[in-house]
This record gives C-alpha cells, structure tokens and sequence, in this order.
C-alpha cells in the first residue's frame, strides 16, 4: 500500500468512525425517549422529550454532513497519479504534505505530518491545476510544489 493509499484509508476510517458515532448517539437519544415516555408525566416529560428532540435534529445535521464528506471520500481514487493537481492528488509543498480532499484533521503517518485540505481553501484553490516547481504566495508565505502524487 502507497502512503497516499494509508492517507486516503484513514481518512476514510475517521470520517467512518464518526458515522457510527453519530448513528449511536441518534439511537441511544431514541431509546432514552422511549423510556422516558413510561416512566414521566406532565411538563417536565415534554420538556425532557422536546430537549432530546432538539438533540436529535443538530446530531442529524452533523450526520448529513459527516456522509457528505464520506461521499467525497469515496469518489477519490487513491491510486491516480496526475501530473497536474487534482482532487485527491498528495502534494508535498515547502516539506508539507497536502492530501487535497476535504478540510479535515492534521494526521500523522508513518512518522509524517498530513494536511487535508479542501480545494476550496484558499492554499487549495492555489495548487489546482498546477505541477511540481510552480511557486505562489498565499499571506506572505512563498510555497514551492516538489512533488505530486
């Protein structure tokens, strides 16, 4: 397996994670309602169901976007090599390596610090459609591509 293959699997692995996560947290609100309702009358019922409610709607939310993300993940193909920058590409940049995908947790593999960004950000929208030895600035900062995977 490349390292931009063990990159994309994490990052594959993390956004899973949190799926499931959210999905427990949605079952666990469900069942707490479910018992509550046996167990309480009067305002201080529909006050606890209408909270865990409101729970539920902002963990969907984050669901929705968690299997947005997923999507993105999946549509990526870790073992295209482009010469130009596309999404997905890994692009090591004044030392850096950047896994252009989504905006998502610095990780640390084999020893070596990855950025996901998306290619929307404004250090994303910079690389795209460039090749190794382009020089740009964003915020005062000179970045040079080295590679490309």
């Amino acid at each position: 397996m490349t390292f931009k293959q063990k990159i994309h699997q994490y990052y594959s692995q993390l956004v899973q994670d949190r799926i499931d996560a959210f999905r427990d947290m949605i079952s666990g609100l469900t069942e707490d309602s479910k018992n509550d309702a046996k167990g309480s009358a009067g305002d201080k019922h529909e006050t606890a169901l209408s909270m865990m409610h409101i729970e539920q709607e902002k963990i969907n939310h984050k669901l929705k976007e968690v299997l947005a993300q997923k999507s993105v993940l999946d549509k990526i193909d870790p073992t295209t090599i482009a010469k130009t920058i596309i999404v997905g590409s890994l692009v090591k940049a004044n030392g850096i390596y950047l896994y252009l995908s989504l905006a998502l947790p610095k990780i640390n593999i084999e020893g070596i610090n990855v950025i996901a960004l998306s290619p929307q950000s404004p250090l994303g929208n910079k690389l795209m459609g460039n090749t190794v030895g382009f020089t740009f600035e964003i915020n005062g900062t000179k970045y040079l591509i080295e590679s490309v995977e």
